[in-house]
């Protein structure tokens, strides 16, 4: 096979410079230009200036990602480390014959192990299966579940794992996760679903906050009113009016030091009485998971701080009217 001078630039389709008959093709698997007639290479090693990436199916296709997996604090590895795929077939796709499958099954079990040959390893590993476990209960986002593991690694390196439960641990840093980006989670949710108590989970809670010196947001009780209201089954109406309810009582600074789940269970139940929906202080406690006794007392703080009295005892009068009209007929 005969090699033509590479300094001369020719495109796929244009005719040999040797024979003059031929079209020359692009062979994209060796990287050669050649004649189609007389076997002449033109150009030898040409890059290629299609896309790097190979599709195999629709879907494929569709996703042009050229990068693997992000890395992830939540892993313990943070995603770096290589699996080998639990396939028993070759690349072909025949079945591996009984001696190679009992290699591959070994050789998975020993890589398996290798990544976990340190202790940290291995008390990574056990917390963030757990966090994914509390996360699918919770229903919280990536984000939560990032900053959460972030949490978890910076106690790891202080030392504040050794003599401590790794459950607990983990159920604090994902609570305080979910403070931190103002996800309405409250420690009770946390606590139920990690199957710890709920002052263990607070001790644990604590201890991060104050070694590792987070600086955490004042709850929002707003950010709790649609999770109560969807728990109630309250309309839309009665959610924005609380929701400017607890707007009036964040500008008179009323709810400052107040737990966010009652401020927002008081607001609800002002704005159902004020809008006519009839529903009980004990059916939105439920919903809230808090007592009554609670929203009874942060009722009589919003009446009298934003003045509604009246308004509230004009609402009450209509409700009673409207009862004893439909008992009458």
């Amino acid at each position: 096979m005969v090699y033509g001078p590479s300094f001369v630039e020719y495109e796929p389709g244009s005719r040999c410079p040797r024979c003059g008959k031929g079209a020359l093709i692009l062979d994209p698997n060796t990287g050669e230009l050649t004649c189609s007639e007389c076997g002449f290479v033109v150009r030898e090693r040409i890059e290629d200036p299609g896309q790097e990436w190979r599709a195999f199916s629709k879907e494929e296709k569709e996703d042009r990602s050229r990068a693997g997996v992000p890395l992830s604090l939540a892993m313990h590895d943070m995603g770096l480390a290589t699996v080998i795929g639990p396939r028993d077939k070759d690349a072909s796709g025949k079945p591996l014959e009984a001696p190679v499958r009992s290699m591959m099954q070994r050789l998975r079990t020993w890589n398996s192990r290798s990544q976990v040959h340190e202790p940290v390893d291995r008390n990574l590993r056990q917390a963030f299966n757990e966090l994914d476990t509390l996360a699918d209960k919770l229903s919280v986002s990536q984000a939560v579940i990032e900053r959460a593991a972030y949490i978890y690694r910076k106690a790891l390196e202080k030392g504040l794992v050794r003599g401590r439960s790794i459950s607990g641990l983990i159920a604090a840093s994902l609570y305080a996760a979910c403070r931190a980006l103002e996800t309405p989670r409250t420690l009770k949710d946390i606590a139920e679903v990690s199957g710890l108590k709920k002052k263990d989970v607070a001790r644990c809670y604590r201890l991060l906050v104050r070694e590792l010196d987070l600086k955490m947001p004042i709850a929002d009780p707003i950010k709790s009113v649609s999770r109560i209201a969807s728990k109630a089954g309250l309309s839309e109406k009665v959610q924005r009016r609380a929701i400017e309810i607890l707007r009036k009582a964040a500008e008179m600074r009323i709810s400052a030091g107040k737990d966010p789940m009652g401020m927002a269970a008081a607001a609800l139940y002002i704005a159902c009485v004020l809008e006519g929906e009839t529903k009980t202080q004990k059916e939105i406690a439920e919903a809230a998971g808090v007592t009554e006794v609670t929203i009874r007392n942060r009722y009589k703080g919003l009446k009298a701080a934003l003045g509604l009295d009246e308004a509230l005892a004009v609402a009450e009068a209509k409700r009673l009217k409207a009862k004893g009209e439909a008992n009458a007929g």
